[in-house]
């Protein structure tokens, strides 16, 4: 193609999609010899019962799957107290996100999230050429109902909660949910990716609030990140125009079948979020002794702020230089910190033993340049 037709068809982009580079083509493949504790995922096996249901959906590969993700609604309406009409599957949480933005925002909206908050969201509002107002908060284990109801975010289409709070941590009660829905009639989105990690959950508010829709994923408690299982649980009238503008077909008959199985076996996985709690617990208690400020975390990932001298950019750096991901988040806030997802004790424990020994390099750094 010439660059004159090129330039042609590039004019021809959306306002929205010119404002996107292109990817480019030779990124390089992630290696598979670091100990990846950057994006949270549940670094355990599925159990077996469930990784049957896979192997035995693998042997319908020639049908399509079924549509509108009926059956699978059903198991989650089941499992959850609700009806299937109540229920959207998604292919993971931010298919539903994107469904989300797609129905409720045109050029010149606006939407509000509690920040920090979750990155990809100032995507999606650009998408649609509306603004992301972040909301930022001094409490972060309550609300700020005030600037939510009366402030800023006043005319936005719709909040966005994450309880908990990705990339804090952070837990707000349930309560202070309750109050936003009770006094607001916009639409609020409360995202519980990383809830069975926290000691309470929204799902009860269900079928109280018309104007709530609460987003659930498999990616981060059930092991399930690879598969693609998302849901959204809100009144039906909502949800039922969010699946009329669903791709067909948009999830796969694995992702069926898994999906279907997890929600029948959760009981499975109880040893593996209590060892997720525990492990949680312990790196917190072993980064404090190191110098690192952690925020208390009911997630399966921590927040911490790294020791002065050096900020979260470098340490992530120096980490990766041992083979080791942690997340780092350019926000003004956060440039003091980095992010570490639970792995296995065999991960974090090479975790811990790269930080201390990117800590003790640091002292004797500091020590030969007092002494000169």
């Amino acid at each position: 193609m010439s660059d004159a037709k090129l330039q042609a068809v590039l004019s021809s982009l959306s306002p929205a999609a010119r404002q996107l580079d292109a990817l480019p083509c030779d990124r390089p493949a992630p290696a598979t010899d670091y100990i990846k504790l950057n994006t949270n995922e549940n670094p355990f096996p599925l159990p077996t019962i469930v990784w049957q249901s896979a192997i035995a959906a693998l042997e319908r590969q020639y049908l399509y799957p079924e549509e509108d993700n009926i059956s699978l609604r059903e198991a989650a309406a089941n499992a959850y107290g609700l009806t299937k009409d109540h229920v959207i599957a998604g292919n993971g949480s931010s298919e539903l996100l994107g469904l989300i933005y797609r129905a409720f925002l045109a050029p010149g909206d606006s939407v509000a999230m509690i920040s920090p908050g979750f990155s990809f969201n100032r995507k999606l509002a650009m998408l649609q050429g509306a603004q992301l107002l972040e909301i930022g908060t001094s409490e972060a284990r309550s609300l700020p109902l005030e600037q939510l109801l009366l402030g800023p975010a006043n005319n936005a289409k719709f909040i966005l909660l994450a309880n908990p709070n990705n990339p804090t941590g952070t837990f707000v009660p349930v309560a202070d949910i309750e109050c936003l829905l009770a006094q607001s009639n916009r639409l609020i989105v409360l995202d519980e990716a990383y809830v069975d990690f926290a000691p309470d959950n929204g799902l009860r508010l269900v079928s109280r609030y018309p104007n709530l829709l609460l987003l659930r994923t498999f990616s981060k408690s059930y092991a399930a990140a690879g598969i693609r299982v998302g849901f959204g649980f809100g009144h039906p009238e909502l949800i039922g125009r969010l699946r009329n503008i669903q791709n067909v077909f948009n999830m796969n008959v694995v992702g069926h079948a898994i999906g279907t199985s997890i929600l029948a076996h959760r009981a499975a996985y109880e040893e593996n979020h209590q060892y997720i709690r525990h492990e949680r617990q312990r790196v917190t208690t072993a980064l404090a002794q190191l110098g690192f400020s952690v925020t208390p975390s009911y997630a399966n990932f921590l927040l911490a702020r790294v020791p002065e001298g050096k900020d979260g950019r470098w340490w992530q750096a120096a980490l990766e230089t041992q083979k080791i991901l942690v997340a780092f988040f350019p926000d003004k806030s956060l440039g003091d910190c980095i992010r570490v997802s639970i792995g296995t004790e065999t991960q974090m424990d090479a975790f811990l033993a790269a930080v201390g020994h990117i800590s003790e390099i640091l002292r004797s750094g500091r020590s030969r340049a007092s002494r000169s």
